[in-house]
This record gives structure tokens, sequence and C-alpha cells, in this order.
């Protein structure tokens, strides 16, 4: 479990997610106003269960203070392949360092698994982000109408020895 705190905010600790955070997470991702209109068949319907939580490493950031437990954001990483495969911060917390946070502490989890590299293919919206955050761009993901319904950049993070 990792904490962080500054004066202005209240402490985040990012842990591992349990079964119980399902439906919570799956809110999260069903609610992401980055897939509204043309994106929102990418989310309908999705669905983070107690199952997936379990077969992969799921983490999430949870406000204290007097928001003590809410989850701001989760990530999910999968080991083999070696992906990102989930990455979501909620609307009303953004750009405020939580899917930073979310990115280093990934990386240290992949780091400790042995990983080298961590892959991941980027909503379009997002791309900004993972380019901000030390992600370099590694081609294209072609269209998979109607659940995804453009292009998507694909990206990669180096993930540096200790």
């Amino acid at each position: 479990m990792s904490r962080r705190t500054s004066p202005t905010s209240p402490p985040i600790t990012i842990r591992r997610a349990v079964a119980k955070d399902a439906k919570r997470l799956t809110r999260l991702v069903r609610g992401s106003g980055a897939y509204e209109g043309k994106y929102a068949s990418a989310v309908a319907g999705y669905r983070v269960g107690p199952d997936y939580i379990e077969a992969h490493r799921v983490f999430v950031a949870v406000a204290g203070g007097e928001h003590d437990g809410r989850v701001l954001g989760f990530y999910s990483l999968v080991l083999a392949p070696p992906e990102l495969d989930l990455l979501f911060v909620a609307d009303d917390v953004q750009g405020r360092g939580i899917g930073r946070l979310l990115v280093a502490h990934m990386l240290s989890e992949a780091r400790a698994a042995g990983l080298d590299h961590v892959e991941v293919v980027s909503h379009l919206p997002a791309a900004d982000f993972y380019h901000r955050v030390g992600a370099v761009r590694t081609g294209t993901a072609p269209a998979n109408p109607p659940a995804v319904p453009g292009d998507r950049p694909e990206f990669e993070f180096r993930v540096p020895p200790e």
C-alpha cells in the first residue's frame, strides 16, 4: 500500500482491489465522460467482475480524510502478455495527479513482477495523457466496430530496472 499527501488534498492510498470493489469499478468505467457519444459502445455493458479482480493485478486509488474510502480511480495490470488493461480516474478528480500516481504504482508493480515493458492500447482521448506520463507510441490498433468505433493508439511503457 502506498500513500500520497499534500497540504491541499486529502491523502490518497493505493491498495489492491478486492471482490467487493467490483460494482464501484464497473460504475467508474461505465460513467466515464471520456466514453460519451461515439465512444459509448466501448463501455456499454462493460463489467469489472470479482473474477477479473482475482485474475489480474487490480489496484484502486482511495481517498482519505473526509472522503474516506471513496474510489478515485483504478488500474489493471495483466502480466502475460504485459499490458495495462484498464486505467480510469473519476471525472471530477481528473487533473489532480491521480492518473500519474496510478501509472507510477503500475510501473513499480511491473518491475516487481520482472517485466521490462508494459503495453497499452489507449482510448483516443487519453493518448496525450499516456505520452505525458512517459509512454512511447508504438503503433495503431485498428477499429473493431461497433464496440470500438475508431483506430486507437498503441503505447509502451518501458520499465526501468531498480
